[in-house]
């Protein structure tokens, strides 16, 4: 058996190293992520779907048209720009600015229904909405079956599988 030297700090020693790992690693990388630490500004956006597109529709109040750019690739949509701080006149003295202003960046992953061929997009009153279609093959569309005998043609709807049906 060993004799272990008995040292009084071990343990203070262990819980410093263990909270400075904690703020060093975790912390400002969950703040990087998020945009926390540096006060980004990120606008919001909604994405739904229909039965024939997917739709985004982001905000960005008070942009101009050539302050953002939008941009697809490989499945992946991305909105970036940058909402400048305007100061209208050198005299004005801020007490207080609230709103966010900064460059940003957005990016979606799109589904496999989806075809970026045929998008559109529509910036009016501060919101750019993209329209994206759904490809012709996921569509839900009308199948016709004839059986023995049957004089006339059944037809069924068949509905297009979902991305989650298809992996299960």
């Amino acid at each position: 058996m060993t004799i272990v030297r008995y040292d009084p700090f071990r343990d203070l020693r262990t819980l410093q190293e263990e909270v400075n790992r904690l703020f060093s690693t975790n912390l400002t990388r969950g703040f990087a992520e998020e945009g926390i630490g540096r006060g980004a500004w990120n606008p919001s956006v909604d994405i739904y779907e229909n039965k024939d597109h997917i739709v985004l529709e982001a905000e960005l109040p008070g942009m101009k048209r050539a302050d953002f750019d939008l941009s697809v690739e490989n499945n992946v949509i991305t909105l970036r720009g940058e909402r400048h701080f305007e100061k209208k006149d050198e005299t004005d003295n801020y007490h207080r600015v609230e709103r966010a202003y900064g460059s940003f960046t957005r990016s979606f992953t799109l589904p496999n229904t989806v075809s970026s061929e045929g998008a559109t997009a529509d910036y009016r009153n501060g919101v750019l909405r993209v329209t994206l279609p759904k490809r012709a093959e996921t569509k839900a569309r009308r199948i016709e079956i004839k059986g023995e005998g049957e004089e006339t043609a059944k037809t069924i709807e068949a509905r297009a599988e979902t991305a989650k049906a298809a992996t299960k």
